[in-house]
């Protein structure tokens, strides 16, 4: 099933990452496919925040790679940025499929740098920018 839904502004983003969350149920590899600057990190921040993860925990791991992060009680959220991996043996050294195989949610951007890793069963959302500085999230189940 097709699914899409449409960010008109930041103020916005939280009822949409709700809406998002909702919508993939129990898929916990989700990788965000997106061009630079099309709001991959402030979609994936928005929905660590509905998930009650502290604001001020969350950034980018561009550097880092992974970042774990938790709200009270509730399973770890992994959030990854692979926009520096050059070889697939680089995300295999931080122990990928410990963190895709664990059952806690995995958000990933950049996840075309590791493309042949990803499990099949991961959750592919390409978010496109429109003429309208909007922003669209698509995906398939």
């Amino acid at each position: 099933m097709k699914h899409s839904i449409e960010i008109q502004s930041l103020a916005e983003i939280d009822k949409a990452a709700k809406e998002f969350l909702k919508e993939i149920g129990d898929n916990t590899l989700v990788a965000f496919y997106a061009p630079m600057g099309a709001g991959k990190t402030t979609f994936t921040t928005a929905v660590c925040k509905v998930l009650g993860v502290e604001e001020d925990a969350i950034s980018s791991p561009t550097f880092a790679i992974v970042n774990e992060y938790r709200a009270r009680g509730s399973e770890p959220v992994f959030h990854f940025d692979f926009y520096r991996i050059e070889r697939p043996e680089e995300a295999l050294d931080i122990g990928l499929y410990d963190y895709l195989d664990s059952g806690c949610l995995c958000l990933m951007e950049w996840p075309e740098n590791i493309e042949g890793l990803l499990p099949e069963e991961t959750l592919r959302v390409k978010i496109s920018v429109l003429d309208d500085e909007s922003r669209l999230l698509e995906w398939e189940d």
